[in-house]
């Protein structure tokens, strides 16, 4: 690592928010250590982890996830982003470039937050606090959105509410396409420069690729972001040795 002291990066012990900041911290060779919050398993969800210092560690908004770089300690995670993507000059150089950013900032984040509502529908919690959500190991508090909601749709989403997920498909292939215009022949979502709003897209649409492997399929220079940014990207950061697999 380039840096001689670490940034402290602070999560819940899942994917989530995080995702894309652990790719930048990666990408960008930056020291960093993580401080991972366990919540603790059904029916009860211990957060003692997290609460026991929430209010302990000086931040102006005690959250999930948090940034510790010396006397800056920041919260919000795509603040964090930015913070991290100033300092290797990734939130675009041009105007053009900077007011794509700044769209596609906010455009992506309303986009990813119509897939967490749809796995965090309070009928949805109800049905499987019903039946034994103990055996999901990964889903962690129906009071914590931002936990690892990905592990909720791949595991549980099949015995609940098939109705609703046609109805979220039905209207993917509209919100794709408008992603795909912006893009147009762009390599990258600013323009021909690598932004840290690529790792925010590349994290949200992946998560609905999972959701469904062939929403892309009808969008070619959304596929070939999503191969161009694992070849330059997420392979580079793979080969480093660093667990970013894996969370």
């Amino acid at each position: 690592m380039s840096s001689t002291s670490s940034m402290v990066l602070g999560y819940w012990d899942i994917r989530g928010l995080a995702h894309a900041i652990r790719l930048l911290l990666e990408f960008t060779d930056t020291s960093y250590e993580e401080k991972r919050y366990i919540c603790g398993e059904a029916p009860d969800y211990d957060r003692s982890q997290w609460l026991d210092v929430k209010f302990k560690l000086d931040l102006d908004f005690p959250n999930l996830p948090y940034l510790m770089d010396g006397n800056n300690k920041i919260t919000q995670s795509n603040a964090i982003l930015r913070y991290i993507a100033r300092k290797h000059n990734m939130c675009g150089d041009t105007e053009e470039e900077k007011i794509r950013v700044d769209i596609m900032e906010n455009q992506i984040m309303d986009f990813r937050m119509q897939l967490i509502r749809l796995c965090y529908n309070s009928d949805h919690v109800s049905f499987l606090s019903r039946h034994q959500l103990s055996k999901f190991p990964f889903y962690c508090c129906s009071h914590q959105p931002n936990l690892c909601w990905w592990w909720l749709f791949s595991l549980s989403f099949p015995l609940f509410q098939e109705k609703m997920k046609p109805q979220y498909l039905e209207q993917l292939p509209g919100q794709l396409k408008l992603f795909s215009l912006f893009l147009g022949k762009y390599s990258w979502f600013a323009g021909e420069k690598l932004t840290f709003v690529d790792f925010l897209t590349y994290d949200v649409l992946d998560q609905n690729r999972m959701f469904e492997p062939k929403c892309l399929d009808e969008f070619p220079n959304l596929k070939a972001f999503m191969c161009r940014f694992e070849r330059q990207v997420t392979g580079p950061v793979h080969n480093q040795g660093e667990g970013i697999a894996q969370t």
